[in-house]
């Protein structure tokens, strides 16, 4: 028996995934220094929350689609709950993405797109919070395979309809 009768070397292998990031973009980007604006006093002791948005858009263009990834970060002070300040970026990708299957395009154009485009915007966020009087804000690396699932859970449990709601038409 030759070495390719027994595995399956035969068989056809599917196209290989292709994937190539055509040309990245600020759309939008604000930073409010609120410390500076409204002069926080007393001790500083800064509160991070992180927030993030994903969308995908087929574009015209076959194969090509375009990614928005929107942070918005908002700092307080843990003592007061003062605003410290907030931080919202909205960086978009455009991809050419082929031969990824139908069922399986939606998860990575919001999964694998977005990894891609996370270095450059940790590098903004970075930068912006430096530039704007305090220390650099690394963000930690997003689990955007999380992310996904949450939002499909999310999504899910709207489409649900609410319990003890009747089809109250008018007659």
């Amino acid at each position: 028996m030759s070495e390719t009768e027994g595995n399956g070397a035969g068989a056809q292998q599917p196209p290989q995934v292709r994937m190539q990031i055509l040309g990245q973009y600020i759309r939008d980007l604000s930073f409010e220094n609120i410390l500076v604006q409204k002069g926080v006093q007393g001790e500083v002791t800064p509160d991070i929350s992180v927030q993030v948005g994903l969308d995908a858009r087929k574009r015209p263009t076959e194969h090509q689609f375009e990614i928005i990834c929107k942070f918005t970060i908002n700092s307080k002070n843990k003592n007061d709950g003062a605003t410290l300040f907030l931080l919202e970026i909205e960086y978009g990708g455009v991809f050419h993405v082929e031969n990824v299957p139908e069922d399986q395009l939606h998860p990575f154009l919001l999964i694998e797109c977005p990894r891609m485009l996370f270095p450059y915007i940790r590098r903004i966020v970075s930068d912006m919070t430096r530039d704007g009087g305090f220390p650099p804000l690394n963000l930690e690396p997003v689990d955007f395979v999380a992310l996904y699932r949450q939002e499909i859970a999310r999504r899910a449990q709207e489409a649900q309809p609410a319990p003890n709601v009747g089809n109250g038409g008018t007659a």
